[in-house]
C-alpha cells in the first residue's frame, strides 16, 4: 500500500476504530502477543512486527505510542498504517498518552510539536481507540487498572473522560491490600482487593497491562502482569508477553515473556 497522507491515514484509522467495540473479544487466533508502552520507540515496534506478525497471531498494543521517545510521530503513523492494512491482526488500545482530547498532560512532546489543526485531528482519531481486549481462556488486557463496573461487557459502555475511563487509562496498581488507595497526580491507585473483586466479576484469571514502568512485573498471586516495551526508560527491558489462546491459563506465569 502506498504511503497515505496524514489526513487520509487518520480518517481511515478513525473509521476503523469507530467500528470496533470498546472491548474486543479475540477469537480465531492461536496466540496473542501483548506489547506494552512503546513511547516513540519505533525500533521496538518494527522488531515486534518483524518477529511476530503472522496470520495466526493477534498483536495487541496496550497504549502509549507517543511522547518520551525520539520517534513518536513515526511510531504512531507506522502503527496506524499497520492497522489500516491489517485490521484483523493489529489491535491498538488506548493509553493515557492518546487522550489529549480529554485534557492536556505532561510530558507531551509529541502533542506540543503539532499545530492546532494536527492536534485536533490526532486527538479525535485516538479518542476512538478501544479500551480492552479479552480472550476465551481467561485473559484480560488493558492499559492501566480495572474499571469499577459490574460486568465485563459494561466496558463497552464506558464513556471517554469518565471516572471509569480514567481508571482504565490512568490507574495504577499498588502491591498492597485494599480497594481504592487514593489518587496520585491524577492517577487513581488500587490494591489487591479491588483487583480480586473486579476479576471475579469479569470472570477472568489474568490481567496483562502496562502504564507503570517501575511496577513489579508480577502482582496479586501472579495474576497481574505489567510489561513495558520501550527504551524510553533505559533501565527497563523491552518485553512482550505471549499467550496461547487454546490452553488453560491460571496465572501470568503461564505466559511466555520475551525480551526484544
Amino acid at each position: 500500500m502506498p504511503k497515505m497522507n496524514e489526513r487520509s491515514l487518520l480518517q481511515q484509522a478513525g473509521e476503523l476504530f469507530a467500528q470496533e467495540p470498546r472491548l474486543i473479544e479475540l477469537s480465531g487466533f492461536d496466540r496473542a502477543i501483548f506489547i506494552g508502552d512503546t513511547h516513540g520507540d519505533l525500533e521496538a515496534t518494527q522488531l515486534i512486527i518483524a518477529r511476530y506478525f503472522q496470520p495466526e497471531i493477534a498483536l495487541v498494543f496496550l497504549g502509549d505510542y507517543v511522547d518520551r521517545g525520539p520517534h513518536s510521530r513515526e511510531n504512531l503513523e507506522y502503527l496506524l498504517t499497520l492497522k489500516v492494512e491489517q485490521p484483523r491482526h493489529i489491535y491498538l488500545l488506548q493509553g493515557n498518552h492518546e487522550a489529549w482530547k480529554e485534557a492536556s498532560f505532561y510530558p507531551a512532546d509529541f502533542w506540543e510539536n503539532l499545530n492546532p489543526e494536527q492536534q485536533a485531528l490526532y486527538a479525535e482519531t485516538l479518542a476512538r481507540l478501544p479500551w480492552a481486549t479479552a480472550t476465551p481462556n481467561g485473559l484480560l488486557a488493558l492499559h492501566g487498572a480495572l474499571p469499577a463496573v459490574e460486568r465485563l461487557k459494561d466496558i463497552n459502555s464506558i464513556a471517554f473522560g469518565s471516572e471509569e475511563w480514567r481508571q482504565l487509562t490512568w490507574g495504577d496498581w499498588q502491591d498492597a491490600p485494599g480497594h481504592s488507595l487514593g489518587n496520585y497526580g491524577g492517577r487513581p491507585q488500587f490494591g489487591q482487593d479491588h483487583f480480586e473483586r473486579q476479576m471475579e466479576r469479569f470472570g477472568k484469571k489474568v490481567l496483562v497491562r502496562s502504564h507503570q514502568p517501575h511496577a513489579p512485573r508480577f502482582m496479586f498471586d501472579d495474576r497481574c502482569l505489567t510489561i513495558f516495551t520501550s527504551s524510553a526508560y533505559g533501565s527497563r527491558e523491552r518485553l512482550v508477553a505471549i499467550a496461547s489462546l487454546d490452553q488453560e491459563i491460571q496465572t501470568a506465569q503461564d505466559l511466555v515473556i520475551e525480551s526484544m
